[in-house]
């Protein structure tokens, strides 16, 4: 596999909602997104096997999102994976390894314009040791408690490089 080759890809019909603090989906313009709020910490969790051809480096994730109103103000992002693997993981508790953050992130001065951000993770613990062939789960949360931008967050999407 050559460096930056997508290892995934996860649109907001793929969240699978924590129980509580979830970002939400909705549409704009038709577009599905998923809404994150400005007041609290809110999550959205996706879930996939790490393809066979993972070549067992480091990743960066990739997040395409807009604001549904701001046009000014920062975002802080946090990533954090979840390796589930071959009895790995008792699942029913949540088990995510230390998040990595894009911070004071200047949202696009006009609402509705997708910007992308990226969360680069070293191979090993940084991400949780997931390894190719393992089940694992992403954790997306936008810090909401630490930003200044007024108004949701869209996420459109997330996808996953290895460097």
């Amino acid at each position: 596999m050559a460096s930056g080759d997508t290892l995934a890809v996860f649109t907001p019909h793929h969240n699978e909602p924590p129980a509580t603090a979830f970002a939400t989906l909705d549409t704009r313009n038709a577009h599905p997104v998923l809404d994150f709020d400005d007041a609290t910490n809110e999550d959205a969790v996706f879930s996939m096997v790490m393809p066979q051809h993972y070549g067992g480096g480091g990743v960066t994730v990739f997040i395409g999102y807009s604001m549904t109103s701001a046009e000014s103000g920062d975002v802080d992002i946090d990533v954090a994976f979840e390796r589930i693997g071959d009895q790995q993981l008792d699942v029913d508790a949540d088990s995510f390894a230390a998040v990595n953050s894009v911070d004071n992130t200047t949202v696009p001065a006009t609402s509705g314009l997708v910007d992308v951000v990226s969360v680069a993770f070293t191979d090993g613990a940084d991400m949780d040791s997931v390894a190719a062939g393992e089940l694992f789960r992403l954790k997306v949360t936008r810090d909401a408690v630490s930003d200044t931008a007024a108004g949701d967050m869209e996420l459109h999407f997330v996808e996953i490089r290895e460097t």
